[in-house]
């Protein structure tokens, strides 16, 4: 019997999925105002969910590239402005960045986001677009 294969888990590894994430929060973040560069969320592994807060009903895009939360795009969600939960999570995705940006010309404090990170790291999952380990560049992300 052969010792060369190693089995470790992917990105479609169901088991990954299955059992409750590792916390990961971070807070009192600021998002841009629109027509800057979007703030960028670094996960140090793959989520298995996320929810995004923003204090006094401020509307905040969120999205999973720095294109897709840009004017003209429209490729993101913008935080309800009662803070509904169903409009904020948790959202069951697989990502490793995640960019916030204001929806209007001001900057808005007070971000906050929480996810769940399953262990696959963020390093298995590379060249899963053309700028590498996140969505970028892929059809509805931007």
């Amino acid at each position: 019997m052969s010792s060369d294969f190693k089995y470790s888990m992917g990105l479609n590894h169901a088991g990954a999925y299955q059992v409750s994430g590792v916390p990961f929060v971070t807070g009192n973040l600021t998002a841009p105002a629109s027509g800057s560069e979007p703030f960028k969320i670094e996960f140090p592994s793959v989520t298995r969910w996320f929810t995004i807060t923003s204090e006094a009903n401020q509307h905040i895009r969120f999205g999973f590239s720095a294109n897709g939360v840009k004017n003209g795009s429209h490729n993101y969600f913008i935080t309800h402005e009662d803070n509904h939960p169903m409009q904020n999570g948790p959202y069951e995705m697989k990502i490793t960045e995640l960019y916030i940006l204001s929806d209007n010309g001001n900057a808005h404090t007070g971000v906050y986001v929480m996810a769940g990170l399953t262990g696959l790291p963020v390093s298995r999952v590379n060249n899963i677009s053309p700028s590498g380990s996140n969505w970028s560049g892929s059809l509805g992300v931007g």
